[in-house]
């Protein structure tokens, strides 16, 4: 099927103008109560990522490998700490910027936890 040039145009500022939202998030071993902390400028396609490494028993971090063979990929879950949103003014370099102070909140926050 072919796109015409309006539709891709139409499409192509639909992608621009989307909400982008990053955050800090942990994988949790449900087993242990270990937490590995992370951050992303795209927490659904860190969701996404986590998700198809679930379902192809794939480690998607070498900080987890020796326990994901262990306990299994149904061990850990996804769990958004806190999301932010990018506003319009911002540039990706600002944005980066608050997720990684986002980020660092998160480990002062959680550092009595177990992480890994």
């Amino acid at each position: 099927m072919k796109m015409d040039k309006q539709n891709k145009k139409e499409l192509t500022a639909a992608y621009k103008e989307r909400k982008i939202t990053g955050g800090v998030y942990a994988i949790v071993n449900s087993t242990t109560g270990k937490m590995l902390i992370l951050s992303a400028r795209d927490l659904q396609g860190s969701k996404n990522r986590f998700g198809f490494s679930q379902k192809t028993n794939g480690c998607m971090n070498l900080k987890l490998q020796d326990d994901w063979k262990k306990y299994g990929s149904d061990a850990f879950r996804f769990e958004v700490l806190e999301e932010l949103t990018k506003k319009e003014s911002q540039t990706a370099e600002e944005f980066e910027e608050d997720i990684r102070t986002l980020h660092e909140l998160w480990m002062e926050k959680l550092s009595d936890k177990d992480l890994y």
